[in-house]
């Protein structure tokens, strides 16, 4: 019997375990409740779930997702990824899903593999389709964020709410790195590219981002946009930050 998803990235994870950095903690998984917190390695990556393998950055989008989220039986929920253990509790929670990966060489809309592809800079999905929006560390990667911050405000209904995570880096002000020149890339500062399970070679980063995150958000039409600090009071956990934004009509 192959093993499951969440098994495989836990003996993942444990292969590059460092004894003197190991530490556990008690505490509630957003997604599959009481359990055990593991430190495998100083990095943030070697932080997981011991039940479900959610990392450090999913269990910050769960807890915030338990707190600031809709009503997931009565929500139809977009997800910008198709595997992990977020998409495992949507699934089971919601009252529908659409997940979805960005493949350079699949047309929009079409599936590869059972998986659809989709660009967040221009999405298949018609006006208000959903009633949650839900991504990690993706929007550094897009080119033009403009323009996906546009649709993902478009396919969201009145009420809706968007909750995600990227990197900041503590400043006021995103700092660009690169862009796109036609079909080439400029690159603004050297080139940063981030681990993807997707892509051996990793994922470029366009962009740092600052707290003005949340303009950029306001430009688009979202309201009441908040970044979030979410803290599992773990000395060697770090404090990871949420963003949330809605729908103008709520306000």
């Amino acid at each position: 019997m192959k093993p499951s998803a969440a098994l495989r990235r836990l003996r993942a994870g444990w292969a590059s375990l460092n004894a003197r950095d190991l530490r556990f903690a008690l505490r509630r998984c957003p997604f599959c409740g009481p359990s055990v917190i593991v430190r495998l390695h100083r990095d943030e990556s070697g932080i997981r779930c011991l039940r479900c393998a959610a990392g450090s950055v999913h269990l910050a989008l769960g807890r915030a997702l338990r707190h600031s989220g809709p009503e997931l039986a009565n929500s139809d929920v977009c997800e910008l990824s198709a595997r992990g253990p977020l998409v495992t509790y949507l699934l089971r929670h919601a009252r529908s899903v659409a997940l979805s990966e960005y493949f350079g060489d699949v047309p929009r809309g079409v599936s590869r593999d059972g998986v659809r592809c989709e660009d967040v800079q221009q999405l298949t999905f018609a006006d208000g389709s959903f009633d949650l929006i839900t991504h990690t560390e993706v929007l550094e990667h897009v080119p033009n964020d403009e323009r996906a911050f546009a649709e993902l405000y478009r396919v969201l209904r009145p009420q809706g709410v968007m909750l995600f995570t990227v990197p900041l880096y503590g400043g006021e002000t995103t700092i660009e790195r690169a862009r796109l020149n036609g079909d080439r890339v400029e690159y603004l500062l050297p080139p940063v590219h981030h681990t993807d399970p997707l892509r051996p070679e990793g994922i470029l980063a366009y962009r740092d981002y600052g707290r003005d995150i949340l303009r950029r958000l306001e430009r688009a039409g979202f309201r009441g946009c908040r970044i979030d600090l979410v803290d599992f009071g773990v000395a060697w956990m770090p404090v990871r930050q949420v963003l949330i934004a809605y729908r103008e009509d709520n306000f």
